[in-house]
């Protein structure tokens, strides 16, 4: 065998080699977007595999016990409702009523273990009520004649 045919042979190798770790470590850490008639169509193959849940917080489920910091709540799709266990503090903007995503496992009783909770929102701003608009706050900060 030839000195080049060497090198190439070597470096399809090595190429390959490279690519099945890049797609195996890639594999490893995916993780599966889902709504909860998905996750409960999945069956017994959803537990404990970890996933990120899409849904809307039904008006009235939220449960928050803030000495336990323990967020129970229930997220609903067009069809199914999944009872949710969140633990650590909620993002400011959470209630009911509106889209989120939690990030985490089912277990084997058909509860939703959240590792991870996120709001869905518009990226547009606006003020609330009795708030100045954004420009507004700026105004009077810099002075004529600042140059810093």
């Amino acid at each position: 065998m030839s000195r080049r045919t060497r090198t190439i042979v070597g470096a399809a190798v090595a190429g390959g080699a490279l690519l099945y770790l890049v797609a195996a470590g890639i594999g490893g850490n995916l993780v599966y977007f889902l709504t909860p008639t998905e996750l409960i169509a999945k069956g017994q193959m959803a537990y404990g595999v970890s996933f990120r849940l899409s849904g809307e917080v039904v008006p009235g489920s939220v449960r928050w016990n803030a000495e336990a910091v323990d967020l129970r709540f229930r997220i609903r799709d067009e069809q199914n409702t999944i009872e949710v266990v969140s633990t650590g503090v909620p993002p400011q903007m959470f209630q009911d009523g509106m889209e989120v995503i939690v990030e985490g496992s089912l277990d084997s009783t058909g509860v939703f273990q959240s590792t991870n909770l996120m709001v869905k929102h518009s990226n547009e701003y606006g003020p609330g009520e009795g708030e100045e608009h954004p420009e507004k706050a700026y105004e009077g900060l810099l002075t004529k004649g600042d140059t810093t």
